[in-house]
């Protein structure tokens, strides 16, 4: 009994990465500009989304492990691989923006030297 709880509790956490995993990589796919996948050299914007698209349905409503794990992959290489190449293609985004870690909102700070 307690191993059958421990089994259902454990496929709904990995239900649950599985489709926060999909959901997060269609959202950034959808926020990329268009033109950005084609200066990166990878699918278009439509490919990504509807690949990611089928993955968030397939994982809401026709929860097969096989086809969640297709989808998974699908997500992990979004996410590896097309969305880092999307940011460095479009300059980045987030987080520091280049520069030393020593720089100030108005340039490099010196130290009062």
């Amino acid at each position: 009994m307690l191993r059958s709880g421990f089994d259902v509790g454990l496929m709904i956490v990995v239900d649950l990465v599985f489709i926060v995993t999909a959901v997060a990589a269609l959202i950034m796919a959808a926020t990329a500009r268009a033109d950005a996948y084609r200066a990166a050299d990878k699918q278009s914007k439509n490919f990504w989304l509807v690949i990611l698209g089928i993955t968030v349905v397939v994982n809401l409503l026709l929860p097969m492990l096989f086809l969640q794990i297709a989808g998974l992959v699908a997500s992990i290489v979004f996410l590896v691989d097309v969305r880092p190449a999307l940011r460095q293609v479009s300059g980045g985004g987030g987080g520091r923006r280049g520069g030393s870690s020593s720089d100030g909102p108005y340039g490099p700070y010196n130290g009062g030297r």
